[in-house]
């Protein structure tokens, strides 16, 4: 059976909800972040040497990196549930947001909270942090204009994968310019599945 080694207020409450909509039996091994530093605990190292969350134990191999594991888990249990058809033109397009979403839209998403952590100290940081932050945020709710899901007309493994970026975006209150990305996290959220998944994870602050 799937383990997911699931970390409070972290990537892998999208991979709860990944199971969650495809219906498959899991068990959740869990793990807090320390109260004083929001760091995983060392436990975590020795399921991966990063000590990361999340990451899955299936069938005695460990698989870490959400959109490896969003990958994985499609693949080998999915039967062509929540991708398009390989080989299709939307398949390249959900291809790039997995791989896009911890490449390119999370960096200044986690720089603006890093900053934001440093007060005074990291005030020089945040022109160039807010131009990436329009950037990237701009070219999501540009991609969702017209549209329900990022690629098709129906939920795939793209917007699972891609739910934290909106999530974290959220949180940050950095979401309102963009309607389309607004509506879209409102969406997902609101799914039975996703709260499942929240019921099953704990709390999770981002919701």
């Amino acid at each position: 059976m799937l383990i997911v080694h699931h970390l409070n207020d972290s990537r892998s409450q999208r991979i709860l909800w990944l199971l969650e909509e495809l219906g498959l039996p899991y068990e959740i091994k869990r793990y807090q972040r320390d109260a004083q530093t929001r760091l995983a605990p060392p436990e975590l190292k020795a399921v991966h040497p990063l000590g990361k969350s999340p990451v899955v134990t299936d069938a005695g191999h460990t698989i870490a990196e959400s959109g490896a594991i969003v990958d994985y888990v499609l693949r080998k249990y999915g039967k062509g549930a929540l991708q398009p058809p390989a080989g299709s033109m939307d398949f390249e397009r959900y291809a790039e947001w997995l791989h896009y979403a911890e490449g390119s839209a999370m960096l200044p998403l986690m720089l603006n909270l890093y900053a934001g952590r440093l007060g005074n100290a990291g005030r020089p940081l945040h022109p160039r942090i807010d131009s990436e932050l329009a950037n990237h945020l701009g070219y999501v709710d540009a991609a969702l204009k017209g549209r329900e899901w990022l690629v098709g007309s129906a939920l795939t493994g793209a917007d699972i994968q891609m739910s934290f970026v909106g999530e974290m975006a959220k949180a940050a209150k950095r979401i309102e310019p963009y309607p389309n990305l607004t509506s879209w996290v409102a969406r997902f959220q609101a799914r039975p599945a996703y709260e499942r998944a929240i019921e099953k994870g704990g709390p999770y602050r981002f919701a």
